[in-house]
Order: C-alpha cells, then structure tokens, then sequence
C-alpha cells in the first residue's frame, strides 16, 4: 500500500489481474490505459451513474477513440434485452476483436457488460468500474457475468475474468444511504465465511465504514477483495470452495425472484438469506443463538435487514431455490455457518429442518 491506495492481485496465472483500490484511483491514467486498447474503447454506464463520473473517466482515457453505451438503471434492466442494445451498438460502431469494454457502474452494468464483452466476436477484453460498495467487494472481482431470466437471477451467464478492477472509493459519496448499506451486507459475508477477526472489526468500526472514513473504507474493501481474490483463484469455476461466497444468495434470490427484481437491493436481500441460514445452521446445533445474535446485530447497525418477507410461504422458497445454480440432483446445496468465521457447503439437512426455518419466518 501507498498513499492509501491498496492493490490485490487474483492470481490465475496468465490472466491475473489487479484490484487497485483508493480514492481517485479511477483519475489516474496509468491505472486504466496499460489494460484498455489504445484505438477503441466502448464505455457501458447507466443513466444514473453517467452524469457523474462519465465525464472523469473520458478525461482519463484521453488519446483513446471513446464510445459509450448508456443503459436504464435498475436490477429490472438486467435481462437479455438490455444485453442486445449493448451488442447493436458494438456493431454500429463497428467495434472488434481489439476492443476494450469498460463497465462503468455498479452490479448490474458490470455484470451485463461482462456478459456482453464475453460474448462479442468469441470475447473480448473488458475492465471494471465498480461504483457502489457491493461491486467493489463482489460481483466485479471473480468474473461471474450474466443476466436474469424470470424465473431465475444470473440463469444466463459465463465466466469471463476481466483485465483489471479499479475500485475508487471516493465514487462512495454520492451513494444513497441505502445502497452503501446493501454493499455491507457482502463485506460481513467475507467475515463470516472464513475471517472472524475481520467480523470482529467490523464490528468495531461499522460506524467509521458508513460514515465513509477514507482508512476504515479502503481497508474494508481490501479485506474483502483479497478474501475474495484468494477463494476465485483456488477455484475459479465454482466446482467446489468458491460456492461459500453464496452465504445466503440462495434465499436471497429466492425472496428477489418472489417480490421482482429491483424491490429489495441485492444485499438487502443477501442479509435476510443469511439470516435464514444463520436459523439453519441453529437448528443444525452449529451456531450458537449468541451468534446468530450477532450477526442480526451487525447487520442492524449496518442499515440491513434482517426479517425476510413474512408474506413467503415455504413452498414459495422451495419452488423458487429449485431452480438455483447450486442445485444438484434435485438437492438444494445450501451454504450454512458452523460458526462466525466458518462456512461449510451443506446437502444433508431434512426438508423438515428446512421447513422449520421458513416456517419461523412466515406469518401463515
């Protein structure tokens, strides 16, 4: 680290990559044109996130032929339509093989745009841009690209691993309290799956990290990018270890898919699938009920929350987490707590153990 400026390497051999991370990294040309072409570049942003940092980052890559994209804003978007708007430009252009896509926006710009430069003419390279906390921390590292079907979240997709990551955490102040919340709710995952004094930090600090204390922020997601970095080049694919970063996604996509995309955040709705399985993992006789207090605790504070939709019926999950990526057999693999700092891939629960935490969770 200098200057506060943090970068982490995920390791994958000749596509490693960097995650440079700080405030004002996304300024910095020397962090963005070593990894963008230096003829062609397709910017694809949203309406939202345009008018603020748009301007910034072509001023950056100046000397570089600049085209944009600009896409609606909102989890609703991200859907296969969205995707071809993207593929309709690149070839109006035209744009090649040599182009670089940049991703500028949070997880659903980075993840549509990952999908589409995954795609166009057989893959091309693409850099991220994350601009709230949860792409920071989660879905720009790690190269999991997609879009959403209705009957299902990220159902469409690929891997496509990008050429770099820039992080600038000075983009957090024009985040709306709740989206910065939302962004917590992946940075406690990285805590309770495998670093327990990183829980505990957290614990100590998630006040300083609202508040968007520049220290606290940057080392938050550093944490969280390195934990990351560290589980996708063990496992790049998802075969095994790298389904633990799931904790609570597969309820949570659940409860998305029930109440249509776009009314909880995607952490919002990731803190009441933890809590789910923090229940889960109670009944197993793992967690102990301090524990699974908590976690309820932190995620409070955090401005999560922490009851899921009382209105879900059981038989709703189960329909809806049938149809989960993680799905195997006919058996829902579900990722649950042996305790704060220790996550474990789980297969050999009863459905009846399942039903009792939705049950608990449901006013019928």
């Amino acid at each position: 680290m200098s200057d506060g400026i943090y970068i982490v390497d995920v390791d994958l051999g000749e596509r490693c990559y960097p995650i440079i991370i700080g405030p004002g990294v996304m300024k910095e040309p020397s962090n963005l044109l070593p990894y963008c072409s230096e003829d062609q570049v397709m910017i694809v942003t949203n309406e939202t996130v345009a008018p603020l940092y748009l301007d910034q980052l072509k001023q950056t890559l100046q000397g570089v032929e600049v085209h944009v994209t600009l896409l609606p804003d909102g989890e609703e978007h991200k859907s296969l339509q969205t995707a071809e708007t993207i593929f309709d430009h690149l070839l109006e252009v035209p744009c090649d093989r040599t182009t670089t896509l940049i991703a500028l926006g949070g997880g659903v710009v980075g993840d549509i745009a990952g999908f589409v430069a995954g795609c166009y003419q057989r893959g091309i390279d693409f850099i991220q841009i994350p601009t709230t906390l949860l792409s920071q921390v989660d879905s720009s590292v790690g190269g999991k690209t997609g879009v959403n079907h209705s009957m299902g979240k990220n159902m469409i997709g690929l891997f496509h691993q990008p050429k770099c990551v820039i992080a600038d955490t000075e983009v957090l102040s024009t985040l709306p309290a709740r989206e910065l919340s939302a962004g917590l709710a992946e940075v406690i995952k990285y805590g309770l799956i495998s670093d327990s004094a990183f829980f505990s930090w957290l614990e100590a600090h998630i006040e300083g990290v609202l508040n968007l204390e520049s220290d606290l922020v940057t080392y938050a997601i550093e944490r969280s990018c390195r934990t990351k970095g560290e589980v996708v080049a063990a496992d790049e694919r998802e075969g095994g270890q790298r389904a633990l970063l799931n904790l609570g996604h597969t309820f949570g996509h659940a409860i998305e898919a029930a109440e249509g995309y776009g009314v909880h955040l995607h952490g919002e709705a990731v803190a009441m699938g933890t809590m789910l399985a923090a229940d889960l993992s109670f009944r197993l006789g793992w967690l102990e009920s301090e524990e699974v207090a908590r976690i309820a605790n932190l995620y409070q504070r955090a401005g999560l929350p922490v009851i899921p939709p009382q209105e879900l019926t059981a038989e709703d999950y189960l329909r809806l987490m049938a149809v989960d990526k993680k799905v195997k057999k006919g058996v829902i693999r579900l990722i649950l707590l042996k305790k704060i700092g220790e996550a474990e891939i789980v297969s050999d629960y009863t459905t009846a153990q399942l039903k009792a935490t939705l049950d608990s969770f449901s006013k019928t």
